[in-house]
C-alpha cells in the first residue's frame, strides 16, 4: 500500500497512526525500524519529518513483532576499542550489521550479544547497541554503544556531523584533480530500487525527493587506470560514497551495483602485469571500500578517540600488484 503526502509537517510515525487508529504510534515506530515503511523508495527514521509530495510506501505491521533472531551467535568479531561505555568493531566483509525482515540472523548484532550480551537499546530493540551502519560487503569501523547514555550522546554527535568518518577506496580512472568535494543530492533510483542516484539536476525524475549529501575526497595515491582516495562523510546517504565517486566518472573498484566491475584495458601494463591484475580483479567478492579511520569524543569523559583499522586483504593485495607493476614502495594510508 501507498499513501502520497498532501501536507508536509509531520512526523512519519504521527502520520501513520493518525491514518490506522488501531495501530499503536509506538507499534508503528517499530514497524518503520524493522523497514515495513519507506519513503521515496527508501528506509527512515520514524521522526522522519514528511514533506509535502512524498510517497509513503508501508504494509500494516502484525499483531506481533517481525520474526527477528536475536539469539547470541558465536560469530568472529575483531574488537579495536573498548571499555564499559562502548566498543568498536572492525567489520568484515559479507557481514550485516543488523537483522531485518528477510535476513533474521547471522548479523554483526548476533555477534556482538555473544560477545558483550548487554547493549544499548537505543531507539530500535532489533539492533542493540548500533550507532551508525555500514554495507554489507564494506569494511572497516563501527562503533557500538553499550550503554543508554553512550548511545544517545553518539547519536546526537552523529547528527550533529562531531564524528569524523573517513573510507580508503580504490576506484577506476586518473582523477585529473588532488582534492575535490561532491554535493550531490541522493535519492532512490526512479527504475532500479537497489540502487541509489546522485541527481545533478533538479529536474530529473526523483530529484525532488533526495535528500542532500556532501563528500570530500582526496587523492592518496595513483596508478595507470586507478587511484586509492580517500573520502570524508559530511553526511551519511545509503551508498553514499560508492554512488557519489560513481557520479563523478570514478566507480570503487569491484562495486556490482555502481559500475565497479568492468575489465582492465590491455594497453595500460604488460602482458604478464596485465594478467596477474586482472584475475586479482576477477576474483573480488565486492567494492574495495573501507572505512579506515574514526575520530570521535567519548560519551562520558569527553576525551578525543581517534581509531584507524588496516585494509582488508585483498585489499591490501592487488594495491600491492599495482605497486610492484609501478615501482611505488610506499603506503599512502595511515595516521
Amino acid at each position: 500500500m501507498e499513501g502520497i503526502v498532501e501536507q508536509g509537517g509531520s512526523r512519519l510515525d504521527k502520520w501513520l497512526a493518525e491514518r490506522f487508529p488501531q495501530v499503536s504510534r509506538q507499534r508503528w515506530q517499530e514497524w518503520i525500524e524493522a523497514g515495513g515503511v519507506q519513503v521515496n523508495g527508501e528506509r527512515v527514521k520514524p521522526a522522519y519529518k514528511l514533506r509535502t509530495g512524498d510517497r509513503v510506501e508501508y504494509t500494516l505491521p502484525p499483531e506481533r513483532p517481525p520474526a527477528i533472531d536475536l539469539r547470541p551467535e558465536p560469530i568472529p568479531i575483531e574488537i579495536v576499542y573498548e571499555d564499559d561505555q562502548l566498543l568498536v568493531v572492525n567489520k568484515p566483509r559479507g557481514l550485516t550489521v543488523h537483522p531485518a525482515p528477510g535476513h533474521p540472523h547471522g548479523t554483526l548484532v548476533n555477534a556482538l550479544l555473544a560477545y558483550a550480551p548487554r547493549l544499548a537499546q537505543g531507539s530500535a530493540p532489533f539492533r542493540p547497541g548500533i550507532v551508525h551502519r555500514l554495507d554489507k560487503d564494506t569494511t572497516g569501523l563501527l562503533i557500538v554503544a553499550k550503554t543508554d547514555h553512550a548511545h544517545a550522546r553518539l547519536a546526537a554527535d552523529l547528527q550533529q556531523r562531531a564524528i569524523e568518518r573517513r573510507y580508503l577506496a580504490l576506484v577506476w580512472g586518473e582523477p585529473k584533480w588532488e582534492q575535490h568535494s561532491v554535493d550531490l543530492p541522493i535519492g532512490r533510483h526512479p527504475v532500479e530500487r537497489k540502487r541509489m542516484i546522485a541527481f545533478s539536476h533538479p529536474k530529473q525524475p526523483g530529484a525532488a525527493t533526495a535528500r542532500p549529501a556532501r563528500t570530500h575526497l582526496t587523492v592518496r595515491q595513483r596508478w595507470r587506470g586507478f587511484a586509492l582516495l580517500e573520502a570524508k562523510l559530511e553526511t551519511g546517504r545509503t551508498h553514499q560514497v560508492r554512488v557519489h565517486l560513481s557520479a563523478i566518472g570514478h566507480p570503487v573498484v569491484g562495486d556490482p551495483l555502481y559500475g565497479g566491475r568492468r575489465p582492465l584495458p590491455a594497453s595500460l601494463y604488460p602482458p604478464a602485469m596485465h594478467a596477474r591484475i586482472q584475475a586479482a580483479l576477477d576474483t573480488l567478492p565486492a567494492q574495495l571500500l573501507h572505512a579506515y579511520a574514526l575520530a570521535f569524543h567519548h560519551p562520558l569523559t569527553g576525551e578525543p578517540i581517534r581509531l584507524t583499522a588496516p585494509l582488508p586483504d585483498d585489499f591490501k593485495q592487488l594495491i600491492a600488484l599495482l605497486r610492484s607493476a609501478s615501482g611505488t614502495g610506499e603506503e599512502p594510508w595511515g595516521e
